[in-house]
């Protein structure tokens, strides 16, 4: 098992990388089926079913499918162009992605939500299709959004999930049982493990370039996020909180007027400003989805802020170190909320998190396994019910909670030498038939939990 930790961490656009990211990714992989395709093509259409139809309005996954016809990626998302390509794709009834000319699309007519039949594969299932002159469809595809900005094919998916089909990798553990015995008989560090790994696939120079912008684009939200203010967009009203909070710790730590206490205000503050960026649409950094963005930034950010003897230089060794352990929640689980709930986002990240931090902080692979342990045993059972289907409430301080426990994890671990009871990977087993088991209604459809029980109009 390999998963790089580019896919991992993904710069795209908020709110949601299954729900935002996704469907525009599907929709540019639509566009290159057509590219290649023997037909002519004269327009196109779209639904979308389960989590996609249920919170899409609030997760801007119409917006994002549409934008993705148009040919827009996340990778390279314009805010001030997407804008205007969207009044113009309402205005005119067409898309005009590159090579394949003028499509007739009309959002309103040709994007369904189909809220009565969801697809087999997965919660967040979508389908699109091309017509002829005749307005018959002549190729469809459906596609499945499976967390973190992953996109499979209903094809791919039946295969087998995220099947790695390239060269062999020097470590290819796909439990974390595997990953400490490797970590024993190589004498190496789980970062340095991955490391190799990356390196066997990309070379040196591609993956340091690449953690340094995975890095820089963390960094930059959480800025943005700490100097900006207002009310999210989607209707709940929800102002923004993160530059209040964080201007009152930068005047009490002036006057030195703070509790001890205080410093699980810096770690919810920088969270909660990449997650009030995410819900505003900004760039982010999926670690591993939208939804859970700001909870390993935010642990970065506490340790080179407020952590002694902290270095940018070992930024690399927290970002491949959370990588390895996300990639084993992900190949052994699900980081998507529509599949098992917020456990397997906030959850996971929080894990992700714990482990980072505690290989920097000098812990051995099993004190960092046993980190990520303990992060992700705390947040089993937790549910996703997003109120109005948007990532603001409970997402945005459900963040910094997940940053507080890992950097809690971290510590306790470091405590100890390793041993531990409950193994992480039954820890991701047991969250893997958690999420099986738990209601559809508490699984980002927002038909129960707080969605239900708050008012949100």
């Amino acid at each position: 098992m390999f998963l790089s930790v580019f896919e991992m961490f993904k710069v795209g656009i908020g709110p949601s990388s299954s729900h935002t990211m996704g469907p525009m990714v599907a929709a540019a992989r639509f566009l290159d089926r057509l590219r290649a395709a023997p037909f002519e093509v004269a327009g196109l259409k779209g639904s979308l079913h389960g989590s996609l139809a249920f919170t899409g309005v609030g997760h801007a996954t119409d917006r994002a499918t549409i934008l993705g016809l148009a040919g827009f990626t996340p990778e390279d998302y314009d805010a001030e162009k997407a804008e205007a390509a969207l009044a113009r794709v309402e205005a005119e009834g067409t898309v005009t992605p590159e090579g394949l000319g003028t499509l007739t699309f009309r959002p309103k007519e040709d994007l369904r939500f189909d809220y009565d039949r969801a697809l087999p594969g997965h919660a967040n299932g979508m389908i699109l299709m091309a017509t002829d002159g005749q307005g018959d469809v002549i190729l469809q595809e459906t596609y499945y959004s499976v967390g973190g900005g992953f996109v499979l094919t209903e094809e791919e998916l039946a295969a087998g999930k995220d099947t790695d089909n390239g060269p062999p990798v020097p470590y290819p553990f796909k439990t974390a049982a595997e990953m400490l015995e490797m970590a024993e008989n190589s004498g190496r560090s789980i970062a340095a493990m991955k490391k190799a790994n990356e390196d066997s696939r990309g070379g040196p120079d591609r993956l340091d370039r690449g953690l340094r912008r995975i890095w820089q684009v963390m960094n930059d939200c959480i800025d943005r996020g700490l100097a900006n203010d207002g009310i999210l967009p989607g209707g709940l009203n929800v102002k923004r909180r993160a530059k209040g909070i964080h201007d009152a710790l930068q005047a009490e730590r002036g006057m030195n007027l703070a509790p001890p206490h205080t410093i699980n205000d810096w770690m919810s503050v920088y969270a909660m400003a990449v997650n009030e960026e995410n819900a505003a649409g900004g760039q982010v950094v999926t670690a591993p989805t939208n939804g859970a963005a700001g909870v390993v930034p935010a642990v970065i950010r506490y340790w080179l802020d407020h952590v002694p003897g902290a270095s940018t230089k070992r930024v690399d060794e927290f970002l491949l170190t959370a990588a390895a352990i996300g990639g084993l929640v992900k190949y052994n689980a699900s980081i998507s909320g529509a599949e098992a709930g917020c456990q397997a986002e906030v959850g996971s990240a929080s894990a992700m998190a714990a482990a980072g931090l505690c290989a920097v902080m000098g812990g051995t692979p099993a004190q960092v396994e046993n980190a990520a342990e303990i992060a992700l045993e705390h947040h089993l059972g937790m549910t996703c019910d997003p109120v109005k289907g948007l990532v603001q409430v409970p997402c945005i301080e459900r963040n910094g909670l997940g940053a507080i426990k890992a950097v809690s994890a971290a510590s306790l671990s470091l405590r100890g030498d390793g041993t531990h009871l409950v193994p992480l990977d039954a820890a991701i087993e047991t969250m893997r038939q958690t999420g099986a088991d738990m209601s559809e209604k508490y699984k980002e459809t927002s038909l129960g939990g707080l969605a239900v029980n708050v008012p949100n109009c």
